[in-house]
């Protein structure tokens, strides 16, 4: 029984609080990051929209992608750096669910995308005769809106447990944003709904869109194989896409573990893996895209070099 309780409606966010007097430098790293994150993909999606010859159905996932990587940090780094500067830490519950929401929601397509670009290498290599029937609009839908579906239905699912719940023995979040996890630790009550659809949740999103892309690039593989040289060159993009899922299951490993053997962790430690999870998929993969797409590398130094050629021109 919860009579004559008082639920805490508003929270206090103590992310790296074990720092102390050495909080405030946490400022210039996260800061950096968040500077090389919004250039990096901003630049990748620039350079996309504004060539029509990359306005192919891989680029404009790999934008898509690089817009999703833009928006997640937005959504509580600008809050955590003022956090760190002048120790404004407090949130209020309807915040609280609202920035967990768009994390988390926006945080699905990461692993969402690495599905659809797993289908489209897959069609370009393996049926490379229908690719821009399978590619087209219309066609391809069918493989965006189920799982558009599945994300926004067992997001909206997690986060409305959270609300429902109630927080009485504690406000102080140990977290630099509102964690799914990190809220749950805070509830008086019986949360092993919440934990169950919190794993659901887990397994089915980023877990089977792992799953889902390993075994397609496996089948894709098996296919360049069979016959012989002629498909190694169209594996180089599908390496790309491997190296990126590979950094972003890696990642996320890392902060699902860090939580479940925490007692054996500093609490700073896991509140870094978890911030991690979002900020370092979000500042490296545009990069490894820029890097390692031949046509987009070619486009965006050739924009650069015309910036650059522009600010030594002298005015008259």
């Amino acid at each position: 029984m919860m009579d004559n309780v008082s639920s805490h409606k508003h929270f206090i966010l103590n992310g790296f609080n074990e720092l102390g007097a050495l909080r405030p430098v946490l400022f210039v790293p996260f800061s950096i990051m968040f500077v090389v994150s919004l250039s990096a993909n901003s630049l990748l999606l620039y350079v996309i929209i504004s060539e029509r010859s990359l306005h192919s159905p891989m680029c404009i996932l790999i934008a898509g992608k690089a817009f999703v990587a833009l928006s997640i940090p937005l959504f509580f780094v600008p809050n955590m750096l003022l956090s760190f500067w002048f120790d404004w830490r407090g949130i209020s519950l309807i915040g609280c669910l609202l920035q967990m929401h768009f994390i988390h929601f926006v945080g699905t397509f990461q692993t969402t995308f690495l599905v659809w670009m797993a289908l489209d290498r897959y069609f370009a290599i393996c049926t490379p005769l229908y690719y821009h029937e399978r590619m087209a609009l219309p066609r391809f839908l069918k493989f965006v809106i189920p799982l558009v579906i599945r994300n926004i239905l067992m997001i909206i699912v997690l986060v409305s447990l959270a609300g429902t719940l109630s927080f009485c023995a504690s406000n102080v979040i140990n977290h630099c944003f509102c964690e799914h996890m990190a809220l749950l630790e805070l509830a008086c009550g019986n949360t092993a709904i919440n934990s169950l659809v919190g794993l659901l949740t887990v397994f089915l999103i980023p877990v089977a869109d792992v799953i889902f892309s390993a075994v397609s690039y496996v089948v894709i593989f098996r296919s360049v194989l069979k016959f012989g040289t002629s498909g190694i060159k169209a594996l180089d993009t599908c390496i790309t896409h491997i190296m990126v899922m590979v950094i972003s299951l890696v990642v996320a490993l890392i902060a699902f573990l860090s939580y479940r053997i925490r007692s054996g962790l500093p609490v700073s430690t896991v509140v870094s893996f978890s911030t991690m999870y979002i900020l370092f998929p979000s500042c490296f993969i545009p990069i490894i895209y820029g890097i390692r797409t031949t046509e987009i590398r070619k486009h965006i130094l050739r924009k650069l070099m015309f910036c650059h050629f522009v600010q030594t021109v002298p005015h008259a």
